[in-house]
């Protein structure tokens, strides 16, 4: 049966606009996305055929263009539209961060790096450059590494900070594997930069690892 041919509440276009998105399935919201589906196929169907085939819609969201592609009923087309959707998203984070106090916005400081890193095959160390406001001014992805981990030189941290005029900085990494526990690397280069930091009158306010099942906070955990 085509989805025209549904109940109007459980069309996903009308359901959205009744109940909200947060009220739709993962497929409802992929079904809106693909706009149609195949012969045979409604939109719906053939969004929970996609979602099975990907491993859910976080893989499918973060597949590259080959593997996206080879999708059913994807292409180039919803390739670039769904990189622009995303990118739209994380501009849309930055924009909020940038209008907010990192320290009495957590759950914005977050997202934003979770937008930013969570995708990322490769270990990332980058900053977020802060006024003495504890307002955005910059965020940098300052080294890259390989699946489990990225050289961090003190120096050339404390040189960008400075650049940018930073009164404080927010560090964040990613794991790639998910696993969001500090290590006891992580541990020592933190205080490394903590230390030198603090040799030019600019605070560490914490350091996250993005990672699943929400990350992990340095500065929850005591460890700043």
């Amino acid at each position: 049966m085509a989805i025209t041919d549904w109940p109007a509440e459980e069309r996903p276009r009308e359901k959205l606009l009744a109940r909200g998105a947060e009220a739709l399935s993962d497929a409802e919201l992929l079904a809106i996305f693909l706009r149609t589906g195949l012969p045979g196929v409604s939109a719906v169907d053939l969004a929970r055929q996609l979602l099975s085939d990907f491993g859910g819609l976080r893989p499918l969201l973060e597949a590259d263009r080959k593997a996206f592609c080879a999708g059913k009923g994807l292409g180039d087309a919803k390739f670039v539209q769904l990189q622009a959707v995303l990118e739209m998203g994380r501009r849309h984070l930055a924009e909020r961060l940038k209008r907010s106090d990192a320290l009495t916005s957590p759950q914005a400081v977050r997202d934003y790096l979770a937008a930013q890193l969570r995708h990322r095959t490769r270990e990332v160390f980058c900053c977020l450059f802060l006024d003495s406001q504890h307002r955005v001014i910059a965020y940098e992805e300052l080294f890259e590494g390989t699946l489990n981990a990225a050289s961090v030189y003190p120096r050339e941290v404390v040189q960008a900070a400075l650049a940018k005029g930073a009164a404080a900085v927010i560090l964040a990494h990613n794991h790639p594997s998910g696993v969001s526990e500090p290590s006891q690397a992580d541990i020592h280069i933190t205080q490394r930069l903590k230390d030198a930091l603090a040799l030019v009158d600019i605070r560490v306010l914490d350091h996250l690892i993005v990672g699943e099942g929400g990350g992990c906070s340095f500065a929850e955990r005591g460890l700043i």
